[in-house]
Parts: structure tokens; sequence; C-alpha cells
């Protein structure tokens, strides 16, 4: 990431995280796990594929506005957060305390392509809409770098492989879109870019159809389309290409031992 991109994003998100933080008194900052968990319908996934945390030292990648470090943390995790935007550290941190995992969370400022962590540091690394911020070749390098052998890196990512979709994203204003100037969509040139660190990535698409809840609140209609999504894609897994995001899993070393080959994402070198 050039130094022009890397204090776009930061000046983005130190204004953002102004705004938010001033906004939130500490009794406001408390939740349950379902509030962040449930709120998209694959969240809930990527914390069941990190599997047991307990005990185990936990990278929160990118922490935003820190709900993720306190589910980590919640989850008996040594959790370890950092973020391109002090702000957003600091409203991490108020969380964690005001949620009663303070002394679970350690906090710290810092860009994703040069991670201030030793070699090998974690056992499990999450992510949730931030590697469509960083620049992959130096963030691939560093998340295999502190990731220790056998580890698990989890992600979900806006996907891009949906031409309409994209349309969308760029001509037609929908709420809660809020992005800086530089972010695009995780298309399947990125995977590839990941796979020269991790040549075993899992891709999992979510929300075909369902998708539309971006723009209405239906819930009858959205449970509907949601149950349809998991039939398709579980009947066409190339359709997968067409959703909204994805959850990218990376396994430090190759899957479980004893499994196979490495994992083709759904849509590799189809036209």
């Amino acid at each position: 990431m050039s130094n022009d991109r890397l204090h776009r994003e930061r000046d983005f998100y130190e204004k953002r995280s102004s705004l938010r933080g001033e906004a939130l008194a500490d009794e406001t900052l408390c939740f349950e796990d379902s509030v962040y968990v449930d709120h998209e319908s694959w969240v809930r996934d990527t914390f069941e594929l990190l599997g047991d945390l307990q005990g185990k030292r936990v990278l929160d990648y990118g922490t935003g506005d820190g709900m993720s470090a306190t589910v980590l943390a919640r989850l008996k995790g040594d959790v370890f957060a950092f973020d391109i935007a002090f702000g957003n550290a600091v409203l991490s941190a108020r969380r964690a305390y005001a949620n009663g995992v303070g002394g679970r969370v350690h906090l710290q400022e810092m860009a994703g392509e040069s991670l201030g962590y030793r070699d090998e540091s974690f056992d499990a690394i999450y992510g949730n809409a931030v590697l469509h911020h960083v620049d992959l070749e130096l963030a691939g390098k560093e998340i295999a770098r502190v990731l220790r052998p056998g580890g698990i890196a989890v992600f979900s990512e806006p996907w891009g492989g949906n031409p309409i979709l994209e349309f969308v994203r760029k001509r037609i204003p929908y709420r809660g879109k809020d992005r800086t100037e530089d972010e695009e969509p995780i298309r399947q040139k990125d995977i590839e870019t990941l796979r020269k660190n991790f040549p075993w990535i899992e891709m999992r698409g979510y929300q075909l159809f369902s998708m539309i809840r971006r723009l209405f609140r239906w819930k009858v209609l959205i449970d509907l389309l949601e149950v349809i999504d998991r039939i398709l894609l579980r009947v066409f897994p190339w359709l997968q290409r067409y959703c909204r995001y994805a959850v990218i899993v990376m396994r430090k070393g190759g899957p479980q031992a004893g499994e196979g080959a490495p994992i083709t994402p759904p849509g590799a070198g189809k036209n």
C-alpha cells in the first residue's frame, strides 16, 4: 500500500471513530454476543470456523469498533487487536472494559501490512471486511509470518464477482454505504495473491438472492431467500462467485492433517 493510500485510509477511519466514540457512553458499549454474530448471515460461521479459542492467542485483524475483539475474548481467547486508526483502538479498548473482558484484549494502532508482532505469535486470526482495504502482497506475507504452523485465519470480505452487484455498489445509493475511495471488493486475483503464502485456501460465498436485505428489511422474504441460497449454493457451488460476501479460510501448512490437495475457490478458472 502506498503511503498516500495508507494516509487516506487512516484519516477516513480516524474521523469516523471520532464521531462514533464521542457519541457513545460507556453503558451503551455493552452488548450481547448475538448482536454481533447474528448481524450478517456469515458472521456466526466465521467464529465456528475458528474452533475452540480457550487459552489460544488470537489476532483481531482490524478491530474497527471492537465488537469482534470483545466476542473473541468472551470465547476465552487471549486477544490481540489492532487498527489503523488510533480512535478505533481506543474505542475497542473501551468496549472490552465495558463488557468485562478488558484484561483479555490487548490493543495497538498499526497497519495490516506491517504487524508489530513476533513470528508465529498466533493460533488464529480473525478479520471482518478488512482485507479489501490493504495491500494483499504485503498483508498476506505478514499474516503468514505471525500465524503459527497449523493455525487458521478466517476473513469475511465483500466479493466482487457479480457484475450486477458491482454496478449497484458503484452507482446506486443504499443504507450503510460508507467506504473509502481506494477500497475494492475481493476478487479471484486477490485469492491468487493470498495463495502465494497460503496454498490451501477455501472461499465460501454468502448472500446470493438474500443480498436484497441491504435494500429491504422484509424478514419473511429474507428468511425465505436465505433458505433458497443455502440450497442453491450447496447444489451448485459455482454460484458462490456471484454472492455478495465471501468467507476466506486459510491454514498455515495446509488443511487438517491427512486432507488432500489445495482447495480451489468456487469459480476459479470459469469464464
